[in-house]
């Protein structure tokens, strides 16, 4: 099935008599024993759903977790003591941060690297543990060759991670790149409404499926049935949000490059997530306040337009540019959308 076909109909119960269109949520802590679940750590019937129908998606099995950062700490959880991982300078700064703390209990090496120069990143790759990428990064927008990145992690020894939070199965699946795991913060394209805070890794090995299950099983970091049961509504539309968000990011970015005022649009051609850079931090700080329509907010990927000023974070790069915003385009009126972003541009002190 093509991707808006699995999106529907992936994860759902068979199409018997009397069979309810969607998994029904399933509260249960304990099970009966003598089946297969046992015990409501190890796993539950509703995040089944939600794993059938990303897996699918992606090409892969899949794994729920409770957010975003808590798949990315089980995969830098199997790294062993003093080994390398390679990841973009400009990686989310949850996943910065949580290797400059393993670093800094001397549990990895890391090695930043500037994803697009793709010799300096295969030279990274030599005795590497794992290599970690982003594609487009966040917030910089800056895209690798997943593809050659792979083969030379590979023939180093190294595992391959992708963040696909940015692109979606949609428009980018980079298990069919030779990708081992694809991970996710389900909490924004995939769940796509802003009330939901869930992760997922998705593998097309069995033996990882089965290391990163012992190890979600050990640390509990599950989602919540609720939430599971919300991101797998989000995901039914999840194509029809990215055509739309897209539709209207690909506009605006004709619009923005047209103003003199920007000085630097950044946008890989696909999706919904654009970057542009301001004169300073403090022009952009105005327009992020000057919207009435488009949400000053730090999340992303919702039916709802936001933005922010990225360096407003501490833990943000410093080489990201001091009035760079990140605009995350939602499913709305491209019109609506622009007038709101032209008048917040032309706004006083701006």
């Amino acid at each position: 099935m093509r991707p808006a076909t699995q999106a529907v109909h992936a994860g759902r119960p068979p199409h018997e008599p009397d069979q309810p269109f969607n998994t029904p949520i399933t509260m249960a802590s304990t099970y009966v024993a003598g089946g297969e679940l046992e015990y409501g750590r190890y796993t539950n019937p509703t995040w089944t759903a939600f794993e059938t129908a990303l897996g699918a998606l992606e090409g892969g099995r899949c794994l729920a977790f409770s957010s975003g950062l808590a798949a990315v700490a089980t995969i830098l959880d199997l790294v062993g003591n003093g080994e390398k991982v390679v990841a973009p300078r400009h990686s989310y700064t949850g996943t910065v941060m949580q290797l400059g703390d393993l670093e800094l209990r001397e549990r990895v090496t890391p090695v930043l690297v500037d994803i697009t120069d793709l010799d300096a990143v295969v030279a990274a790759c030599a005795d590497a543990s794992l290599v970690w990428l982003e594609s487009p990064t966040n917030p910089a927008m800056e895209v690798a060759d997943i593809p050659a990145i792979t083969r030379a992690a590979h023939e180093a020894g190294a595992y391959v991670v992708v963040d696909n939070t940015f692109a979606t199965p949609v428009l980018q699946r980079p298990l069919e790149h030779g990708v081992d795991l694809v991970l996710h913060s389900a909490t924004k394209y995939i769940s796509g409404h802003s009330d939901v805070l869930m992760g997922a890794i998705v593998t097309g090995s069995d033996e990882l499926h089965a290391v990163l299950k012992g190890r979600r099983d050990l640390v509990g970091a599950i989602p919540g049935t609720f939430e599971a049961w919300l991101a797998l509504r989000g995901l039914r539309t999840l194509p029809l949000r990215v055509e739309k968000a897209q539709a209207n990011a690909q506009e605006l970015v004709r619009r923005l490059g047209e103003r003199a005022d920007v000085l630097e649009v950044r946008y890989p051609g696909l999706g919904g997530m654009i970057s542009i850079v301001l004169e300073s931090g403090d022009r952009a700080d105005v327009v992020q306040h000057a919207t009435h329509l488009w949400v000053y907010a730090t999340s992303l990927g919702g039916v709802e337009s936001t933005l922010e000023r990225r360096r407003r974070w501490k833990a943000e790069a410093a080489t990201i540019p001091d009035g760079l915003l990140r605009l995350s385009v939602g499913i709305e009126d491209v019109e609506d959308l622009w007038e709101d972003l032209a008048q917040a541009l032309d706004a006083p002190g701006s």
